[in-house]
């Protein structure tokens, strides 16, 4: 199962209370405050994680709490702080708050810390009210209480490239190919279910790029029709994208049609994705009718177009090399 979004619960530790004692010996029955300080309430802190694929662990355990801060004791001791709650999220995830509606954070860096909650501060002893007109203070104070909030984790992923294109494209056969990878693979609609990312190497620069395979979409994807919402949210933070066309159109589809149809519904979702670096290929060149289909695909969209072929393996040289040089530019 792959989460790309979850509510959670989220609340910091309180701070401990001051503690009220006073200094009783032997030869010392009047000794005077030794009441001390509470400890600081734990924070929650979000940590990305490259090595975290999805938000699977807040899905079924939908709350996070901190340790509070322990009370202070007599003999000037003071409570220890509480933990801290360090929450591992992937790259790329969003966090909203669910009261304002607004976004809190955003992480998209490995190893980047972010405080999202704030620990209650421990209360004072009587110890620190002890003055020259007040040598036996009755007085404390309470630790204050940790933050509190309900947030929603919204995952979008991260990669250089992402790939557009209509259920039954060749997707997946195409990042197998480019990343040398085993994802499924099959003649019907949405084999792909989820957002995966592979990874596409240049030996001879010892480069890499990201390519995210995301699920197949149809018209009316911006109403969240077929898989939706759950697919446009994921090339938003792409480099560029690749459109993926299937110019065979064994199944009666009409390739120009499916190009201007997925560039609707990308500006319907978000007329800022078609400002974005992209590549047109057609696939399934080697297919009955393709070259003709071509020929008119061609003419329709007047914008430069790689052919190729998943199954047979051509063009698929030409087609890294090409997005090693477009990404370079970006």
């Amino acid at each position: 199962m792959f989460v790309d979004e979850a509510k959670i619960i989220l609340k910091a530790g309180n701070g401990g209370n001051g503690c009220l004692s006073f200094l009783r010996e032997k030869y010392r029955p009047n000794g005077g405050p030794n009441g001390g300080d509470g400890g600081n309430g734990g924070d929650i802190i979000l940590v990305c994680d490259r090595n975290v694929a999805d938000l699977i662990n807040y899905k079924f355990v939908p709350h996070a709490f901190a340790k509070n801060g322990e009370p202070g004791r007599g003999s000037n001791c003071h409570g220890a702080n509480g933990a801290s709650r360090f929450l591992k999220v992937p790259e790329g995830t969003v966090v909203i708050n669910n009261e304002t509606e607004t976004v809190a954070v955003e992480l998209l860096k490995d190893g980047e810390k972010i405080l999202l909650l704030k620990g209650g501060v421990g209360g004072k002893g009587n110890v620190n009210f002890k003055s020259s007109i007040n040598q036996a203070p009755r007085k404390i104070t309470l630790g204050t209480p940790g933050e509190t909030g309900e947030f929603t984790f919204v995952l979008k992923t991260i990669a250089d490239i992402g790939l557009v294109g209509f259920p039954n494209a060749g997707k997946s056969s195409l990042v197998n190919v480019l990343t040398n990878t085993h994802q499924k693979e099959a003649p019907y609609p949405f084999t792909t279910l989820n957002p995966k990312v592979g990874v596409i190497h240049y030996p001879e620069t010892y480069q890499t790029l990201t390519i995210a395979d995301i699920p197949g979409l149809i018209s009316g994807a911006h109403e969240n029709h077929g898989l939706g919402i759950k697919f446009l949210k994921h090339i938003e933070r792409c480099k560029m994208l690749l459109f993926l066309i299937d110019i065979a159109a064994i199944d009666g589809r009409d390739p120009i049609n499916d190009y201007w149809i997925l560039r609707e519904e990308l500006a319907h979702y978000d007329h800022a994705l078609l400002k974005k670096k992209c590549l047109i290929v057609v696939n399934k060149i080697d297919l009955p009718l393709a070259e003709e289909h071509l020929s008119a695909f061609k003419k329709a969209v007047n914008k430069e177009i790689l052919a190729i072929s998943c199954v047979e393996s051509l063009g698929i040289d030409e087609l890294k090399e090409k997005l090693h040089t477009l990404c370079a530019r970006i």
